[in-house]
């Protein structure tokens, strides 16, 4: 909680620093991409989080979603974007290998970028200015210590995108800590979910716990451990209405909150305090994660987040 209040107090500071740059009336429009898969729940936070930050800076704000998943079609977005010559981009990066040279060719266009969400390794090598996001190996870390001392020696990984490297290293920093056995590809489809995590649960009996990487996976490996009258030590990323229902019901031990809506947030508000405070910028990348919420702290979490039922 002390790293979500000191993120809190860094927002506010940053906040009222654009609300002075703006007096100078100074008129920019920053345009987000963002990857995804068919009604990702989690993006339209980000989203809100962008258009915000833009009402409160008075620029103007253009969001582009990707729901396909095809990393080419991302790329042509990108592009196409920086045609246009915005004053600033705000740019999801799950496949570095794939977007990359999309990227470089906008920050050599001249056009300030910043990544967010996914793809912080691979963030300053493709000239960004930051990253806004959370360390996602490091928060797999911690769910697999978490793990561990609540009794998980042996798990399953489900992850819905197995090109996104975000995903992936969540997996890889779980599997320091938990045997992983199986990392396997759910998609985002909700039948197919559940079909294949009961596919690997019959062929994996003897596992004692699940990662599931998003939120929608998490609600289809509860169904499929249901039908089976499985019980295991099941833990999660993000939020949703169904993981909070799960985490107070005892079904989900805890979820890992990255707080999506400052990842839109922040990116908008930096780039505003760059062009207009003569280039400046925090000194680092900004981690909005990672955070757990478990039955302790889930209903508080779910007022602020906004994601009552």
């Amino acid at each position: 909680m002390k790293c979500m209040k000191s993120f809190a107090v860094a927002v506010a500071a940053v906040a009222m620093l654009a609300v002075t740059a703006l007096a100078g009336g100074h008129s920019e429009r920053y345009v987000m991409i963002t990857h995804g898969e068919g009604k990702d729940p989690f993006w339209p936070v980000v989203q809100k989080g962008g258009e915000d930050a833009a009402q409160a800076v008075g620029a103007e704000f253009e969001y582009i979603y990707n729901p396909s998943g095809d990393m080419a079609d991302m790329a042509s977005s990108i592009q196409a974007a920086a045609a246009t010559q915005p004053n600033g981009m705000v740019i999801s990066l799950p496949d570095p290998d794939a977007l990359g040279p999309a990227i470089k060719a906008a920050v050599e266009a001249g056009i300030p970028v910043i990544t967010m969400n996914s793809g912080l390794e691979s963030s300053a090598s493709l000239g960004a200015l930051m990253h806004v996001g959370q360390p996602e190996k490091l928060a797999g870390q911690k769910a697999g210590i978490r793990a561990k001392a609540e009794g998980a020696t042996k798990a399953l990984c489900m992850t819905p995108e197995q090109y996104n490297t975000a995903l992936s290293d969540r997996c890889e920093g779980y599997g320091e800590s938990v045997k992983i056995i199986s990392s396997v590809d759910t998609t985002h489809d909700a039948a197919t979910i559940v079909t294949r995590a009961t596919a690997a649960l019959q062929a994996n009996p003897d596992i004692d716990a699940i990662l599931s990487v998003s939120p929608n996976v998490c609600a289809g490996v509860n169904t499929a451990l249901s039908d089976l009258g499985m019980s295991v030590h099941l833990s999660c990323f993000d939020l949703s209405p169904e993981v909070m229902d799960m985490i107070n019901s005892g079904k989900v031990s805890f979820t890992i909150d990255q707080q999506q809506r400052l990842q839109g947030y922040m990116p908008v508000v930096v780039l505003h305090l760059y062009n207009t405070g003569a280039g400046l910028l925090p000194g680092a990348n900004i981690p909005s994660g990672p955070g757990f919420v478990d039955k302790s702290n889930a209903s508080s979490v779910s007022a602020l987040a906004g994601i009552d039922r």
